[in-house]
């Protein structure tokens, strides 16, 4: 590999970027394509399906030459604003789906280590802990505190920053006061829109375990068709 291309796949994965390296099979010459770069129209589904899927193939062009894509997609996350039950299941079933977790609660009678074993758990206020690890457009936001003060900033931070999956716990009447709390603080109404609300697909789930089912079927099915670049 040369050494430029290295280093534009490792600024890439610095960046959170997806990145891919293409190479012309027949005659090994290899280009980096960054997510939002401008392709090629007969490249652009294999491409996008690979930055969807994360995975590497083989592709073959119109003009009958064969590519290997060789992808790479930043590890995807979610970050769950309230150490609650529903969270409980949640980090626990994302974590088997592959996903990085990380809770988040001031509530320090919440956010136990015996609660949360072997979860990123932080026991702070998201202002605080998302300016030391900051939403991107690779991250899935959950807010289920109930608490304005608590899950209004992360939401506002989580559609700012383009996460692929904003989702926010409560009630149709209680996610409507939240749209007039977030319409005054200046958020736009289609990125309002983007908030999932209430929370999840709706599959009847009751407990706080069928919740974090949906919750987390919503985030994958967010994430496999989620726009690029």
């Amino acid at each position: 590999m040369q050494l430029s291309h290295l280093q534009r796949l490792n600024e890439a994965r610095r960046a959170r970027r997806a990145a891919m390296l293409i190479t012309d099979l027949g005659s090994d010459e290899s280009v980096v394509e960054i997510e939002g770069d401008e392709m090629r129209p007969d490249l652009r589904e294999a491409i996008d399906n690979a930055y969807r899927s994360g995975r590497s193939g083989v592709v073959e062009t119109g003009d009958g030459r064969r590519l290997f894509l060789n992808v790479q997609v930043p590890p995807a996350r979610i970050v769950i604003i309230g150490a609650v039950h529903i969270s409980q299941a949640l980090a626990t079933m994302a974590a088997i789906a592959g996903f990085d977790v990380t809770v988040i609660d001031p509530r320090t009678a919440f956010a136990t280590p015996e609660r949360f074993a072997e979860i990123d758990l932080v026991a702070d206020w998201p202002e605080d802990a998302l300016e030391k690890a900051p939403l991107d457009a690779y991250t899935a936001l959950v807010a289920v505190t109930h608490d304005p003060k608590i899950d209004d900033y992360p939401i506002i931070a989580g559609l700012r920053a383009k996460c692929f999956y904003v989702g926010a716990l409560g009630s149709r009447k209680t996610h409507a006061r939240r749209v007039e709390r977030l319409t005054d603080a200046g958020v736009a109404q289609g990125d309002i829109e983007r908030i999932d609300a209430p929370i999840g697909l709706d599959i009847g789930a009751q407990s706080p375990a069928e919740i974090a089912v949906a919750v987390l079927g919503a985030i994958i099915r967010a994430f496999r068709g989620r726009a690029l670049g």
